[in-house]
């Protein structure tokens, strides 16, 4: 029979099980739809994912508060969040990326090109960084 504390922590494991399977069933499905290329499907997934890591989290502040986690679900949810912060790490470089690979085919020239105006005279842009009255 079970101690009235090893019971309670028993059931504190039980409680937290569910959030961190949902959690890991979440993180691999946006992991799929990452290698997929699906844009609608990484969508979906990074919303289920998000709600999915907030649940977890609130549930083990709240078992935080109340006694202590186990040290295997505690292991579990440090893993999950890192391969979070990894993707999340891994799509940032992968925008920047194709920001750079835009920029390079599509540069962004603010500055006007040098022409001539209808009376002949070279239009020059307008100065920057100076006072101007």
């Amino acid at each position: 029979m079970l101690t009235a504390p090893a019971e309670h922590h028993a059931v504190a494991a039980a409680e937290l099980e569910a959030p961190l399977v949902a959690l890991e069933g979440r993180l691999a499905a946006f992991s799929s739809a990452l290698k997929q290329t699906d844009a609608e499907a990484m969508d979906r997934a990074a919303g289920e994912l998000h709600i999915a890591l907030a649940a977890a989290v609130d549930r083990f502040h709240r078992a935080a508060r109340e006694g202590a986690i186990p040290r295997a679900l505690r292991q579990r949810l440090a893993l999950a969040s890192a391969q979070v912060a990894a993707q999340r790490e891994a799509l940032a470089r992968a925008t920047a990326s194709l920001d750079r690979a835009i920029d390079v085919l599509m540069p962004r020239n603010t500055v006007p090109a040098a022409l001539y105006s209808a009376s002949g005279n070279a239009e020059r842009p307008l100065p920057s960084g100076g006072l101007c009255a």
